[in-house]
């Protein structure tokens, strides 16, 4: 367990707000990097989160509950935004190995 820099697990400031308002539980990232363990903490905001879980997958073993826990409404929706913000170099492809970090607020 240590203490992590939310830059290196949440990309960015509008990913950071949504894990600061709830709307955020869970995040994905390519499998070649780890950006942090089970039971890792970070600060954002002045609240505390843990890392409850990573777990090793592939695109194809996403559902709509994952697309939700990250913030979209549907895989649908979330599979359109991943190829949004990734433009050009990104097509889900559903045996992609992935890490899925799910994380939970402590304070």
């Amino acid at each position: 367990m240590a203490e992590i820099d939310p830059d290196d697990l949440l990309p960015n400031d509008r990913v950071q707000q949504s894990v600061l308002d709830g709307d955020v539980s869970q995040l994905t990232r390519g499998a070649s990097n780890r950006y942090a363990g089970e039971g890792d903490t970070f600060e954002l905001g002045g609240a505390t989160f843990e890392v409850t879980s990573v777990e090793r997958r592939t695109l194809g073993d996403f559902t709509d509950a994952d697309a939700r826990r990250e913030g979209s409404e549907s895989l649908e929706a979330y599979k359109r935004r991943m190829e949004r913000v990734h433009p050009g170099d990104f097509e889900w492809d559903d045996s992609d190995e992935v890490l899925t970090y799910r994380f939970e607020r402590r304070d």
